[in-house]
């Protein structure tokens, strides 16, 4: 299915990686934001490759990906460490883009020259686009218990959006949906939940699953000015620019594709740890990564909204360290 000897980056199937978490929307004080985790992310990476969830790099117009880091979504990275798919390393992946039918004309501008740019300055192969035959209807809130969520009215307009890509030859699927504008909260100063990341990581994971290809989300809102007021640095590059789009371009080029051909791909048996935050280890993830004996890190400086810690679970086994050096330092 993948022609792997003229697609493989610098990585190799006997390799050991650490993958490196932040889930979205749990206001994580590291990486809950825009990209903030990269720095973290990039020092780890000199010591040993790392698999990241788009959350921990994407930065709106910017991105944290280094050539060590494979960008795997969600949904995959569940499926991987579970044991039931491989990662193809590839390079130069045909992306193929879906727009929300609600996403006004001069907002779909603004991204169609966002994706011409991207390929002008940085050959990123953008095969294409597809808009939606019905809008998407994307609704957001915040949980009782803190944590930002959402759904979608339409969905199945997208998955008939990206069956249209991949029979174009698409390899990877980048999506962008109408927001409404988030009510005024404290994000912007640096705290709280990001209110509209919940149901953009429902999005990823859902179209991932159903066309077994990488999909990741960015959002469009109708207000495109930058914001005038100077606002905390960890969710500035959000407000500089009228376009999310170009760091899942960035992610996308070179995520590695997916296949249930274990014997010819990066496997959960090429895991050396998993990275989490603090608190937030009741997820699939981390409970498939210790039934594998992966060795599991909970990093203190990183908390969140979850409280969901190794001794409100029972989970002796998670080792637990202060910061995000403190596990450079534990890389030979």
């Amino acid at each position: 299915m993948y022609n792997y000897e003229s697609r493989t980056n610098n990585f190799d199937l006997t390799q050991k990686f650490s993958v490196f978490v932040v889930p979205t929307g749990i206001g994580a004080a590291v990486g809950g934001y825009a990209g903030d985790a990269s720095l973290a992310a990039r020092e780890i990476s000199k010591k040993i490759p790392l698999i990241v969830n788009p959350n921990v790099v994407n930065a709106a117009v910017f991105s944290g990906i280094t050539k060590d880091m494979l960008y795997v979504e969600g949904w995959s990275l569940t499926e991987f460490v579970r044991g039931n798919l491989g990662l193809v390393p590839s390079l130069h992946n045909k992306i193929g883009v879906i727009f929300d039918k609600a996403i006004p004309r001069n907002i779909l501008n603004i991204h169609i020259n966002t994706i011409n740019a991207v390929k002008t300055i940085y050959d990123i192969d953008v095969t294409g686009y597809e808009i939606t035959e019905k809008p998407v209807g994307v609704e957001f809130f915040v949980t009782e218990n803190g944590i930002s969520s959402g759904y979608l009215r339409t969905p199945e307009t997208l998955l008939v959006a990206g069956k249209k890509l991949l029979q174009r030859g698409a390899d990877v699927i980048a999506v962008v949906c109408l927001f409404d504008e988030p009510p005024e909260d404290d994000y912007e100063n640096g705290e709280g939940v990001d209110i509209v990341g919940g149901v953009e990581a429902v999005i990823s994971h859902w179209l991932s699953r159903e066309l077994f290809c990488p999909c990741v989300h960015a959002p469009a809102f109708v207000d495109i000015s930058p914001s005038s007021e100077v606002v905390n640095p960890k969710c500035s590059s959000e407000y500089i620019t009228p376009t999310f789009l170009p760091c899942i371009l960035f992610g996308l080029d070179n995520a590695p594709l997916l296949t249930r051909d274990l014997s010819g791909s990066i496997t959960n048996k090429n895991i050396h740890s998993l990275i989490m935050p603090f608190d937030s280890l009741g997820s699939q993830v981390v409970l498939d990564a210790l039934r594998h004996n992966i060795p599991v890190y909970a990093v203190k400086e990183n908390k969140t909204v979850l409280n969901v810690d190794k001794i409100a679970l029972g989970l002796d086994n998670v080792i637990e360290i202060e910061t995000y050096k403190d596990f450079v330092s534990l890389i030979p």
